[in-house]
């Protein structure tokens, strides 16, 4: 019997020329949790698409983009549409949508401009403002709680009840005015404090009003019994009926507030443009769902952030200003809003594919 050798490491290992021997590979580094973190939150994402746009319009136009009166525009053109993107972005987490917010604020507008009109119209003091006010926002708010009744109660699919409210409240708006603007509609003192006036001379008004709604309802979606009931209805309504959630008194209330944030809205514009624009309102919906799309809320619900529509609303608005700068026609302009907010919704749905994959 011959002696048996010591057994070694090497003796287990396969020949180096064995076909099947395995192919040693280097570990590859381990991303830090952070970086995961951040790379799955969508105001990173949709952070970056807006530094890229500033970046790129900034290196085309160097003298005429990005200056101060550049970005006090940007802001104030925004300010409108952010305030209206508040509002839809509850409406589309609970897994709805309203297509009629540029009408019903162009209904509010009219009949707040009506009472001026009859009241003093240019001249008008702070007393007639206030009363005005209040028309504007009780319109919004009374025609979002109408809606909302047919979506919770008739049971009416929003995507129909909103179209159909789209068409009546500037059909409304129409009859009222025989189709043209009223003149005298807005107070001068209206205009010249918060269209034209600014915070301490460097802040528009109308910036610090879109701010305070942001921030307060912001704070109300991701910090009250509100918000969590507004994210649990568009995640699984059924299921938020089950645990004592009143889902259609919720729903009611949620297009109330953005038929409220609508009448503010109009507001905010006569005072900045000092007319009601019956006609330059058509498209108001689609900038805001692109807006709120863009910063990240679902269109299938249960998703979206307040801080994702303030950064979805600005990529829109330094889109057109730098398209604008550039010397691109209007109609191409439209072209590149409708291409952005078809390319959000594509990924939009590639995370929910890759969701559920995981």
């Amino acid at each position: 019997m011959s002696a048996q050798l010591p057994r070694t490491v090497d003796d287990d290992a396969p020949p180096a020329d064995a076909p099947d021997a395995p192919v040693a590979r280097r570990p590859r580094p381990a991303v830090p949790a952070w970086a995961r973190r951040l790379a799955g939150v969508n105001e990173a994402w949709t952070s970056g698409v807006l530094l890229l746009l500033v970046a790129f319009f900034t290196a085309a136009r160097p003298d005429t983009f990005l200056t101060r009166y550049d970005l006090t525009q940007i802001a104030t053109n925004a300010a409108i549409y952010l305030v209206l993107g508040v509002g839809m972005t509850y409406v589309v987490i609970v897994a709805g949508i309203d297509l009629s917010v540029g009408s019903v604020l162009v209904l509010s507008a009219v009949l707040s401009a009506e009472y001026t009109v009859h009241h003093g119209g240019a001249e008008a003091g702070w007393g007639t403002v206030a009363v005005a006010t209040l028309i504007a926002l009780a319109t919004g708010l009374l025609w979002g709680a109408l809606q909302g009744w047919l979506v919770a109660k008739a049971k009416v699919p929003p995507l129909i009840v909103t179209l159909g409210g789209f068409g009546a409240a500037l059909g409304t708006a129409q009859i009222i005015t025989g189709g043209q603007d009223p003149t005298g509609a807005v107070s001068g003192k209206l205009q010249r404090a918060v269209g034209f006036g600014k915070l301490f001379g460097q802040v528009p008004w109308l910036v610090v009003i879109a701010f305070a709604t942001t921030l307060v309802f912001g704070l109300v979606l991701a910090r009250t019994r509100f918000g969590r009931h507004t994210y649990a209805i568009g995640s699984n309504p059924e299921a938020a009926r089950r645990v004592g959630i009143d889902v259609d008194r919720h729903l009611v209330k949620v297009y109330a507030l953005t038929g409220l944030l609508s009448g503010l809205g109009s507001t905010m514009w006569l005072a900045y443009f000092g007319t009601t624009s019956i006609a330059g309102h058509s498209t108001d919906n689609l900038k805001v769902i692109t807006a709120v799309v863009l910063g990240g809320a679902s269109l299938f619900g249960g998703r979206g952030t307040v801080l994702g529509t303030v950064i979805g609303v600005f990529i829109p608005a330094v889109l057109t200003t730098g398209l604008i700068i550039m010397d691109v026609q209007q109609y191409w302009q439209d072209v590149a809003i409708g291409v952005v907010l078809v390319a959000a919704v594509y990924l939009d749905q590639f995370r929910r594919r890759n969701r559920e994959r995981g």
